[in-house]
């Protein structure tokens, strides 16, 4: 059977509805998480990552790091390492937020803080809908992408680039991976803080967040039908 990694950067990151439709379409979904609960302060730790050339698609999550952090190494230099050894060798790779950042800088692109936040729902406008749909998807994110130079750019919203692909690879700012769940486990307890901080209001963020959930599961799943259709049959 063929199997999709997900990299979990961290311990609140499940792939959600993502995991669900790529086992709909034959594959085993094989979840490897680099940082535990009790090393969230202290991410350094000591990994050896699994060949990503060993699946047939390979999905990077989020993180509640930048892929600057220097806090990161020595396994951010590893995952840098196995997308361009994934890209090289014609694994397809579908990157969401910080995954989708660390496509960019591994194929040359650049990523910074953003002189805006995005966290909740907003509207992203698209140029290839037919393979990221225009419409609201969830953001948490405070890093912008500017893509490697080869790059198609998908995607925008006002704040930031929402979706390029090249080659293979895809990446989303978004998450499309978002669920009342997963909401839950940023909010717990340093997420409600950090969202506070940033002038939004968490129970806001839970009443928007049932409203578009069954929707937004709909998207993720068109999302992955597409990525497969396109990006990873090329």
């Amino acid at each position: 059977m063929a199997r999709v990694l997900f990299l979990q950067h961290d311990h609140v990151s499940p792939p959600g509805p993502l995991a669900a439709r790529f086992a709909e379409h034959g594959f085993d979904p094989v979840m490897f998480q680099i940082v535990d609960a009790a090393n969230v302060a202290t991410p350094g730790v000591d990994v050896t990552l699994p060949s990503f050339c060993d699946f047939e698609v390979v999905v990077p999550l989020g993180s509640p790091w930048s892929v600057y952090d220097p806090q990161l190494e020595p396994w951010f230099t590893q995952e840098i390492a196995e997308l361009r050894a994934a890209d090289a060798a014609g694994v397809p790779v579908l990157g969401v937020c910080f995954g989708a950042q660390a496509l960019a800088v591994a194929h040359g692109g650049e990523v910074h803080r953003g002189a805006q936040c995005e966290i909740g729902w907003y509207e992203v406008d698209s140029v290839a809908p037919e393979l990221i749909a225009p419409g609201w998807w969830f953001q948490y994110h405070f890093d912008v992408i500017t893509p490697p130079a080869a790059a198609t750019e998908l995607a925008t919203s006002p704040v930031a680039l929402q979706a390029f692909s090249l080659r293979r690879n895809l990446g989303v700012q978004f998450h499309p991976e978002a669920t009342t769940e997963l909401l839950e486990l940023w909010l717990d307890p340093v997420g409600t803080a950090e969202v506070i901080e940033a002038g939004f209001d968490p129970d806001a963020l839970r009443r928007q967040m049932r409203h578009h959930v069954d929707a937004n599961r709909a998207r993720a799943f068109a999302l992955v039908d597409a990525f497969l259709a396109t990006i990873a049959a090329t």
